[in-house]
Protein backbone atom coordinates (compact mmCIF):
# COMPACT_ATOMS: atom_id res chain seq x y z
CA UNK A 1 0.00 0.00 0.00
CA UNK A 2 1.51 3.39 -0.97
CA UNK A 3 2.32 5.88 1.74
CA UNK A 4 -0.02 8.78 2.46
CA UNK A 5 2.52 11.24 1.00
CA UNK A 6 3.77 9.05 -1.85
CA UNK A 7 5.10 11.13 -4.74
CA UNK A 8 4.97 14.42 -2.83
CA UNK A 9 7.85 16.83 -2.32
CA UNK A 10 8.11 18.36 1.15
CA UNK A 11 10.22 21.31 2.28
CA UNK A 12 10.75 21.02 6.04
CA UNK A 13 12.21 24.17 7.58
CA UNK A 14 13.78 23.56 10.96
CA UNK A 15 14.41 19.91 10.15
CA UNK A 16 17.46 19.63 12.39
CA UNK A 17 17.58 20.01 16.14
CA UNK A 18 19.87 21.05 18.92
CA UNK A 19 21.39 18.27 21.04
CA UNK A 20 19.15 16.79 23.70
CA UNK A 21 17.69 13.64 25.20
CA UNK A 22 14.56 13.52 23.05
CA UNK A 23 13.34 14.03 19.50
CA UNK A 24 12.60 17.51 18.17
CA UNK A 25 9.41 18.32 16.25
CA UNK A 26 11.15 19.08 12.96
CA UNK A 27 13.14 15.85 12.96
CA UNK A 28 10.08 13.77 13.82
CA UNK A 29 8.09 15.42 11.01
CA UNK A 30 10.88 14.69 8.52
CA UNK A 31 11.00 11.04 9.56
CA UNK A 32 7.22 10.62 9.37
CA UNK A 33 6.96 12.40 6.00
CA UNK A 34 9.70 10.15 4.62
CA UNK A 35 8.03 7.05 6.06
CA UNK A 36 4.87 8.04 4.20
CA UNK A 37 6.74 8.32 0.90
CA UNK A 38 7.62 12.02 0.61
CA UNK A 39 10.83 13.30 -0.91
CA UNK A 40 12.22 15.87 1.53
CA UNK A 41 14.35 18.99 1.41
CA UNK A 42 15.64 19.38 4.96
CA UNK A 43 16.36 23.02 5.77
CA UNK A 44 18.18 24.23 8.86
CA UNK A 45 20.50 27.06 9.84
CA UNK A 46 22.96 24.37 10.96
CA UNK A 47 23.31 21.95 8.02
CA UNK A 48 25.01 19.33 10.20
CA UNK A 49 21.86 19.07 12.32
CA UNK A 50 19.79 18.50 9.19
CA UNK A 51 22.31 15.89 8.00
CA UNK A 52 21.78 14.06 11.29
CA UNK A 53 18.07 14.03 10.51
CA UNK A 54 18.64 12.78 6.97
CA UNK A 55 20.70 9.87 8.30
CA UNK A 56 17.66 8.73 10.32
CA UNK A 57 15.26 8.62 7.36
CA UNK A 58 14.23 5.24 5.94
CA UNK A 59 15.93 6.18 2.64
CA UNK A 60 18.42 9.03 3.13
CA UNK A 61 18.95 9.16 -0.65
CA UNK A 62 15.37 10.38 -1.02
CA UNK A 63 16.21 13.58 0.87
CA UNK A 64 18.75 16.39 0.71
CA UNK A 65 19.91 19.20 2.96
CA UNK A 66 20.00 22.96 2.50
CA UNK A 67 21.50 25.39 5.00
CA UNK A 68 19.73 28.73 5.36
CA UNK A 69 19.14 31.62 7.73
CA UNK A 70 15.43 32.01 7.04
CA UNK A 71 15.23 35.47 8.56
CA UNK A 72 16.86 36.63 5.28
CA UNK A 73 14.66 36.95 2.20
CA UNK A 74 17.42 35.97 -0.21
CA UNK A 75 17.91 32.74 1.72
CA UNK A 76 14.15 32.02 1.76
CA UNK A 77 13.97 32.52 -1.99
CA UNK A 78 16.92 30.17 -2.38
CA UNK A 79 15.17 27.49 -0.28
CA UNK A 80 12.20 27.45 -2.63
CA UNK A 81 14.29 27.69 -5.80
CA UNK A 82 16.49 24.83 -4.62
CA UNK A 83 13.48 22.59 -3.96
CA UNK A 84 12.14 23.26 -7.46
CA UNK A 85 15.55 22.76 -9.08
CA UNK A 86 16.16 19.46 -7.29
CA UNK A 87 12.67 17.97 -7.34
CA UNK A 88 10.56 19.91 -9.85
CA UNK A 89 7.75 20.98 -7.51
CA UNK A 90 6.75 21.71 -3.90
CA UNK A 91 3.71 19.94 -2.50
CA UNK A 92 4.27 20.63 1.19
CA UNK A 93 5.88 23.53 3.04
CA UNK A 94 6.29 22.76 6.74
CA UNK A 95 7.55 25.69 8.82
CA UNK A 96 8.88 24.39 12.15
CA UNK A 97 10.83 27.39 13.39
CA UNK A 98 10.69 29.51 16.50
CA UNK A 99 12.37 30.76 19.64
CA UNK A 100 11.37 32.26 22.96
CA UNK A 101 14.91 32.86 24.20
CA UNK A 102 15.29 36.36 25.65
CA UNK A 103 11.55 37.06 25.89
CA UNK A 104 10.42 39.22 28.80
CA UNK A 105 7.43 41.20 30.09
CA UNK A 106 6.56 44.26 28.00
CA UNK A 107 8.20 46.82 30.30
CA UNK A 108 11.49 44.93 30.35
CA UNK A 109 11.86 43.68 26.75
CA UNK A 110 14.71 45.23 24.73
CA UNK A 111 13.69 46.24 21.21
CA UNK A 112 16.49 44.15 19.71
CA UNK A 113 15.11 41.01 21.39
CA UNK A 114 11.62 41.82 20.09
CA UNK A 115 13.07 42.16 16.58
CA UNK A 116 15.06 38.92 16.82
CA UNK A 117 12.08 36.87 18.03
CA UNK A 118 9.73 38.41 15.46
CA UNK A 119 12.20 37.86 12.65
CA UNK A 120 12.60 34.17 13.38
CA UNK A 121 9.07 33.29 14.48
CA UNK A 122 7.01 35.37 12.06
CA UNK A 123 8.99 37.07 9.31
CA UNK A 124 10.63 33.79 8.27
CA UNK A 125 7.23 32.09 7.79
CA UNK A 126 5.93 35.06 5.80
CA UNK A 127 8.98 35.00 3.53
CA UNK A 128 8.91 31.25 2.94
CA UNK A 129 5.19 31.32 2.18
CA UNK A 130 5.65 34.35 -0.07
CA UNK A 131 8.14 32.51 -2.27
CA UNK A 132 6.43 29.10 -2.15
CA UNK A 133 2.97 30.37 -3.08
CA UNK A 134 3.68 31.18 -6.76
CA UNK A 135 4.96 27.60 -7.22
CA UNK A 136 1.93 26.08 -5.48
CA UNK A 137 -0.57 28.35 -7.25
CA UNK A 138 0.91 27.41 -10.61
CA UNK A 139 0.58 23.73 -9.68
CA UNK A 140 -2.99 24.29 -8.47
CA UNK A 141 -2.02 22.32 -5.37
CA UNK A 142 -0.05 22.68 -2.17
CA UNK A 143 -0.20 22.35 1.60
CA UNK A 144 1.39 24.80 4.03
CA UNK A 145 1.73 23.88 7.70
CA UNK A 146 2.94 26.48 10.17
CA UNK A 147 3.84 25.64 13.77
CA UNK A 148 2.39 27.99 16.39
CA UNK A 149 1.96 27.49 20.15
CA UNK A 150 -0.71 27.37 22.83
CA UNK A 151 0.94 30.59 24.03
CA UNK A 152 -0.76 32.30 21.09
CA UNK A 153 -4.20 31.63 22.60
CA UNK A 154 -3.63 31.87 26.34
CA UNK A 155 -2.29 34.26 28.96
CA UNK A 156 1.50 34.18 29.21
CA UNK A 157 4.00 36.19 31.28
CA UNK A 158 6.13 37.38 28.35
CA UNK A 159 5.32 39.38 25.23
CA UNK A 160 7.17 38.66 22.00
CA UNK A 161 6.74 34.89 21.69
CA UNK A 162 2.99 35.04 22.33
CA UNK A 163 2.57 37.98 19.94
CA UNK A 164 4.62 36.36 17.18
CA UNK A 165 2.78 33.05 17.40
CA UNK A 166 -0.59 34.81 17.46
CA UNK A 167 0.47 36.54 14.26
CA UNK A 168 1.45 33.15 12.76
CA UNK A 169 -2.16 32.06 13.31
CA UNK A 170 -3.49 35.17 11.55
CA UNK A 171 -0.94 34.93 8.74
CA UNK A 172 -1.89 31.33 8.05
CA UNK A 173 -5.62 31.97 8.04
CA UNK A 174 -5.11 34.86 5.62
CA UNK A 175 -3.04 32.65 3.31
CA UNK A 176 -5.72 29.95 3.49
CA UNK A 177 -8.48 32.34 2.43
CA UNK A 178 -6.33 34.06 -0.19
CA UNK A 179 -5.25 30.85 -1.92
CA UNK A 180 -8.08 28.35 -1.50
CA UNK A 181 -9.25 29.00 -5.06
CA UNK A 182 -5.84 27.93 -6.33
CA UNK A 183 -5.90 24.54 -4.59
CA UNK A 184 -3.49 25.68 -1.87
CA UNK A 185 -4.29 24.86 1.76
CA UNK A 186 -2.74 26.44 4.85
CA UNK A 187 -3.15 25.22 8.42
CA UNK A 188 -1.60 25.72 11.84
CA UNK A 189 -0.53 23.13 14.39
CA UNK A 190 -0.65 24.49 17.94
CA UNK A 191 1.57 22.32 20.15
CA UNK A 192 1.19 22.51 23.88
CA UNK A 193 3.91 21.35 26.27
CA UNK A 194 6.08 19.02 24.19
CA UNK A 195 9.15 17.12 25.41
CA UNK A 196 11.70 18.41 22.91
CA UNK A 197 15.32 19.54 23.31
CA UNK A 198 14.33 23.17 22.66
CA UNK A 199 11.81 23.06 25.51
CA UNK A 200 13.73 21.02 28.06
CA UNK A 201 17.43 21.74 27.59
CA UNK A 202 17.02 25.52 27.81
CA UNK A 203 15.14 25.23 31.08
CA UNK A 204 17.76 22.90 32.50
CA UNK A 205 20.50 25.38 31.55
CA UNK A 206 18.65 28.43 32.86
CA UNK A 207 17.45 26.96 36.17
CA UNK A 208 20.11 24.39 37.02
CA UNK A 209 17.34 21.89 37.78
CA UNK A 210 17.39 18.29 36.60
CA UNK A 211 15.76 16.99 33.43
CA UNK A 212 13.46 14.79 35.51
CA UNK A 213 12.38 17.70 37.69
CA UNK A 214 11.58 19.90 34.68
CA UNK A 215 9.64 17.08 33.01
CA UNK A 216 7.64 16.26 36.14
CA UNK A 217 6.66 19.91 36.56
CA UNK A 218 5.50 20.18 32.95
CA UNK A 219 3.68 16.84 33.00
CA UNK A 220 1.66 18.03 35.99
CA UNK A 221 0.40 21.05 34.05
CA UNK A 222 -1.33 18.99 31.35
CA UNK A 223 -4.86 17.58 31.77
CA UNK A 224 -3.79 14.43 29.89
CA UNK A 225 -1.21 13.82 32.64
CA UNK A 226 1.87 14.09 30.46
CA UNK A 227 3.63 16.32 28.01
CA UNK A 228 3.32 15.44 24.36
CA UNK A 229 6.25 14.28 22.30
CA UNK A 230 7.48 15.14 18.84
CA UNK A 231 5.64 12.20 17.30
CA UNK A 232 2.32 13.67 18.44
CA UNK A 233 3.08 16.78 16.40
CA UNK A 234 4.43 14.78 13.47
CA UNK A 235 1.33 12.58 13.20
CA UNK A 236 -0.85 15.70 13.00
CA UNK A 237 1.44 17.14 10.33
CA UNK A 238 1.13 13.99 8.21
CA UNK A 239 -2.65 14.31 8.24
CA UNK A 240 -2.62 18.00 7.29
CA UNK A 241 -0.07 17.37 4.53
CA UNK A 242 -1.96 14.43 3.08
CA UNK A 243 -4.88 14.26 0.65
CA UNK A 244 -7.00 13.09 3.60
CA UNK A 245 -7.09 16.78 4.59
CA UNK A 246 -7.91 18.03 1.08
CA UNK A 247 -10.98 19.88 2.43
CA UNK A 248 -9.22 21.26 5.52
CA UNK A 249 -7.80 24.77 5.39
CA UNK A 250 -7.47 27.71 7.77
CA UNK A 251 -7.60 25.42 10.82
CA UNK A 252 -5.80 26.00 14.12
CA UNK A 253 -5.23 22.44 15.36
CA UNK A 254 -4.21 22.09 19.02
CA UNK A 255 -1.95 19.15 19.86
CA UNK A 256 -1.85 19.86 23.57
CA UNK A 257 -3.40 17.13 25.74
CA UNK A 258 -6.18 19.54 26.75
CA UNK A 259 -3.87 22.35 27.91
CA UNK A 260 -5.92 25.09 26.25
CA UNK A 261 -9.07 23.79 27.92
CA UNK A 262 -7.33 24.24 31.26
CA UNK A 263 -5.84 27.64 30.50
CA UNK A 264 -9.01 29.00 28.91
Amino acid sequence: MPGRLEGKVAVIVGAGQQPGQTMGNGRAVAIRFAQEGATCLLVDRVPAWAEDTRAQLPDPAAASVFGADVTDETACRAVIETAVQRYGRIDILHNNIGTSTGDRPTFDLPAEDWDRIMDLNLKSMFLLCKHALPVMRAQKAGAIINISSTSSLSKRPTLAYKTSKGAVNTLTQHIAAENAGFGVRANVIIPGLIDTPMAIERRVRETGRSHDDIRAERDAMVPAGRMGNAWDVAHAAVFLASDEASYVTGVLLPVDGGLLLKRG
